[in-house]
This record gives C-alpha cells, sequence and structure tokens, in this order.
C-alpha cells in the first residue's frame, strides 16, 4: 500500500477524511522532523523552531509561555534550553515581571545563525512548498490556522496535558 491508496481509500465519507487529514499531520509532522533532523546544522527541528520564536518574539517569553506556543510542557522547553545554552545560543534569566519565572534570552550566536548558517536550508524549505499555487499557499495557511481553534475546543473539552 503507497500514499496515493490511503488517499483514495479514506475519500469517500468526511468521517474518513477527518481520520485521514488527523493522520497526515502527525505522519507529514514526523516526516518533516526526521528530514531537517538530518539537514539543519547544529541543531535539530525542534531547537531550531524554539529558536525562531525566541528570535522572532517582540517580548522575553517565560518557558511556560514558550511551551503553550510550541505546543509542548514547560519542562520540555527546559530540556531543549539546556542544550542550546551548551551549544552557545541562548541564555536564560529571571523573568522581569515574574521572579518566579525565567526566561530564554538571544545571543549573538542566533542572529549569525539565522543570517549565515541555515540560508542554505531557507532555500530548501521553498522545495516544500513549490508544489503550491499562490493561492493554494493562502487557502493552506487560512486552514492551518484554523485548525488552531479545533486544537483549543480539545483542550477544553479535558484532552490536553
Amino acid at each position: 500500500m503507497n500514499i496515493d491508496d490511503l488517499i483514495t481509500k479514506f475519500s469517500d465519507t468526511t468521517e474518513n477524511q477527518e481520520k485521514a487529514i488527523f493522520s497526515t499531520l502527525f505522519i507529514a509532522g514526523n516526516k518533516l522532523q526526521t528530514l531537517f533532523d538530518d539537514r539543519i546544522p547544529e541543531i535539530s527541528l525542534k531547537q531550531f523552531m524554539l529558536l525562531s520564536i525566541i528570535r522572532q518574539s517582540k517580548e522575553q517569553l517565560t518557558f511556560t509561555q514558550l511551551g503553550n506556543l510550541l505546543g509542548c510542557s514547560r519542562q520540555n522547553i527546559k530540556k531543549l534550553a539546556d542544550v542550546l545554552i551548551k551549544k552557545g545560543f541562548i541564555t536564560i534569566q529571571q523573568s522581569p515581571h515574574d521572579t518566579r519565572a525565567f526566561c530564554i534570552y538571544p545571543t549573538e550566536k542566533v542572529n549569525d545563525y539565522f543570517q549565515n548558517g541555515f540560508i542554505e536550508y531557507q532555500k530548501e524549505l521553498r522545495y516544500l512548498f513549490e508544489v503550491y499555487t499562490y493561492e493554494e499557499i493562502k487557502t493552506l495557511f487560512i486552514l492551518l490556522s484554523k485548525l488552531y481553534s479545533g486544537i483549543e475546543n480539545l483542550e477544553k473539552r479535558g484532552l490536553s496535558r
């Protein structure tokens, strides 16, 4: 059985399509992580995502806030941060707003990494989307953004951690 067979098998009803979408999200995430973990120099895809959020944020974020954004626990953020500290990408300091919380701060190495080291892989990322038209990208962005509302529904119904 190949992916085209699975798509055909699950395309007959809305219920089957929902199951296929859920499975696709899981499988696609795994495949992307495997591809990029093998290709991104020096860091894993999860570490990269953490650095991306830290770099893009206008405010300093706590471990808990970062966990919420990345969809993982505060403890997972701490584990990612420990590795990134050792590699010189970040520092951790007490939050200026809450003495019980800690925030992650990017070092200069982060900017250098994104401007120089990662540039080659940003080009490769475009291969993922070259199969889409401009309109399809726009639609996919809207639909994936809406997916967060569905995830919030799951969380409200007690399916979160």
